[in-house]
Protein backbone atom coordinates (compact mmCIF):
# COMPACT_ATOMS: atom_id res chain seq x y z
CA UNK A 1 0.00 0.00 0.00
CA UNK A 2 2.71 2.28 0.58
CA UNK A 3 3.32 2.50 -3.35
CA UNK A 4 -0.30 3.68 -3.96
CA UNK A 5 0.33 6.87 -1.10
CA UNK A 6 4.08 7.55 -3.25
CA UNK A 7 1.85 7.52 -6.39
CA UNK A 8 -0.52 9.31 -4.95
CA UNK A 9 2.09 12.12 -3.20
CA UNK A 10 4.10 12.04 -6.95
CA UNK A 11 0.72 12.40 -8.96
CA UNK A 12 -0.76 15.78 -6.14
CA UNK A 13 2.55 17.28 -6.75
CA UNK A 14 2.19 17.69 -10.36
CA UNK A 15 -0.78 18.52 -10.29
CA UNK A 16 0.36 21.27 -7.78
CA UNK A 17 3.31 22.26 -9.91
CA UNK A 18 0.86 22.54 -12.96
CA UNK A 19 -1.72 24.91 -11.51
CA UNK A 20 0.40 26.74 -8.88
CA UNK A 21 -3.15 27.40 -6.85
CA UNK A 22 -1.81 26.49 -3.58
CA UNK A 23 -4.32 23.62 -3.43
CA UNK A 24 -3.00 19.92 -3.53
CA UNK A 25 -0.33 20.72 -2.00
CA UNK A 26 -1.17 20.39 1.81
CA UNK A 27 -3.13 16.90 0.33
CA UNK A 28 0.48 15.96 -1.28
CA UNK A 29 2.03 16.28 2.10
CA UNK A 30 -0.64 14.63 3.99
CA UNK A 31 0.02 11.43 0.98
CA UNK A 32 3.76 12.04 1.81
CA UNK A 33 3.41 11.11 5.74
CA UNK A 34 1.05 8.77 4.67
CA UNK A 35 3.65 6.91 3.03
CA UNK A 36 6.25 6.97 5.54
CA UNK A 37 3.72 5.97 8.87
CA UNK A 38 2.46 2.92 6.39
CA UNK A 39 6.60 2.15 5.77
CA UNK A 40 6.84 2.25 9.67
CA UNK A 41 3.89 0.00 10.56
CA UNK A 42 3.71 -2.31 8.34
CA UNK A 43 0.40 -3.86 9.19
CA UNK A 44 -2.06 -0.83 9.05
CA UNK A 45 -4.97 -1.46 8.08
CA UNK A 46 -6.51 0.74 4.61
CA UNK A 47 -9.39 2.44 6.69
CA UNK A 48 -6.44 4.11 9.34
CA UNK A 49 -3.87 4.93 6.18
CA UNK A 50 -7.37 6.97 4.89
CA UNK A 51 -7.95 8.16 8.25
CA UNK A 52 -4.39 9.30 8.87
CA UNK A 53 -4.05 11.26 5.25
CA UNK A 54 -8.09 12.89 5.47
CA UNK A 55 -7.00 14.37 8.91
CA UNK A 56 -3.59 15.33 8.09
CA UNK A 57 -4.82 17.23 4.74
CA UNK A 58 -7.53 18.67 7.25
CA UNK A 59 -5.05 20.00 9.89
CA UNK A 60 -2.32 21.32 7.72
CA UNK A 61 -5.38 23.16 5.70
CA UNK A 62 -6.85 24.87 8.28
CA UNK A 63 -3.58 25.66 10.02
CA UNK A 64 -1.15 26.67 7.23
CA UNK A 65 -2.76 27.62 4.30
CA UNK A 66 -3.74 31.10 5.62
CA UNK A 67 -0.52 31.95 6.45
CA UNK A 68 1.17 31.04 3.47
CA UNK A 69 -0.95 33.04 1.33
CA UNK A 70 -0.75 35.41 3.67
CA UNK A 71 3.24 35.35 3.07
CA UNK A 72 2.86 35.28 -0.15
CA UNK A 73 1.01 37.98 -0.93
CA UNK A 74 3.11 40.30 1.37
CA UNK A 75 6.29 39.13 -0.81
CA UNK A 76 4.01 39.76 -4.41
CA UNK A 77 3.09 42.94 -3.47
CA UNK A 78 3.63 45.25 -7.13
CA UNK A 79 6.91 47.17 -7.18
CA UNK A 80 6.09 50.53 -8.68
CA UNK A 81 8.40 50.72 -12.13
CA UNK A 82 9.99 53.84 -12.72
CA UNK A 83 7.51 54.90 -14.80
CA UNK A 84 5.02 54.41 -12.42
CA UNK A 85 7.15 56.73 -10.44
CA UNK A 86 6.49 60.08 -12.50
CA UNK A 87 2.47 59.37 -12.37
CA UNK A 88 0.64 63.07 -10.71
CA UNK A 89 4.09 64.73 -11.42
CA UNK A 90 4.73 68.01 -13.30
CA UNK A 91 5.87 67.58 -17.06
CA UNK A 92 6.26 70.16 -19.34
CA UNK A 93 4.51 69.99 -22.87
CA UNK A 94 7.13 69.97 -25.75
CA UNK A 95 5.11 69.43 -28.62
CA UNK A 96 1.30 70.49 -29.06
CA UNK A 97 -0.84 67.95 -27.60
CA UNK A 98 -4.03 67.14 -30.43
CA UNK A 99 -5.37 63.53 -29.79
CA UNK A 100 -6.97 63.48 -32.93
CA UNK A 101 -4.29 63.96 -35.11
CA UNK A 102 -2.14 61.79 -32.78
CA UNK A 103 0.45 64.44 -31.90
CA UNK A 104 2.34 65.67 -28.71
CA UNK A 105 4.82 65.05 -26.60
CA UNK A 106 6.04 66.05 -23.14
CA UNK A 107 9.19 66.08 -20.92
CA UNK A 108 9.33 64.80 -17.75
CA UNK A 109 12.57 63.80 -15.76
CA UNK A 110 14.59 64.63 -18.36
CA UNK A 111 12.79 62.06 -20.89
CA UNK A 112 10.50 63.07 -23.81
CA UNK A 113 7.29 61.29 -23.79
CA UNK A 114 4.39 60.38 -26.63
CA UNK A 115 1.59 61.99 -25.06
CA UNK A 116 -2.46 62.80 -25.14
CA UNK A 117 -4.95 64.46 -23.36
CA UNK A 118 -7.12 62.18 -21.03
CA UNK A 119 -10.04 64.71 -21.96
CA UNK A 120 -9.19 64.93 -25.63
CA UNK A 121 -8.55 68.60 -25.13
CA UNK A 122 -5.80 70.11 -27.30
CA UNK A 123 -2.78 71.41 -24.98
CA UNK A 124 -0.44 73.71 -25.79
CA UNK A 125 3.71 73.74 -26.32
CA UNK A 126 5.21 75.20 -22.87
CA UNK A 127 1.76 74.23 -20.71
CA UNK A 128 2.63 72.36 -17.26
CA UNK A 129 0.61 69.28 -17.21
CA UNK A 130 0.09 66.28 -14.97
CA UNK A 131 1.49 63.09 -15.68
CA UNK A 132 -1.90 60.91 -15.05
CA UNK A 133 -1.49 57.48 -16.33
CA UNK A 134 0.33 55.68 -19.15
CA UNK A 135 -1.37 53.71 -22.13
CA UNK A 136 0.53 51.80 -24.36
CA UNK A 137 3.49 53.76 -24.90
CA UNK A 138 2.02 57.19 -24.13
CA UNK A 139 1.65 59.27 -21.40
CA UNK A 140 -1.61 60.39 -20.54
CA UNK A 141 -1.69 64.00 -18.97
CA UNK A 142 -4.28 66.51 -17.99
CA UNK A 143 -3.92 70.40 -17.51
CA UNK A 144 -2.26 71.44 -14.26
CA UNK A 145 -4.88 72.59 -11.95
CA UNK A 146 -7.72 70.17 -13.19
Amino acid sequence: MQWFWLALTIGLIVVEVATVQLVSVWFAFSAMITTFVTLIFDDLSIPWQATIFVVLSIVLLISTRPLVKMLLKKRGEKQKTNLELYIDKEAIVVEDIDNLKGTGAIKINGMVWSARSKDESNISKDEIVIFKEIIGNKAVVIRKGE
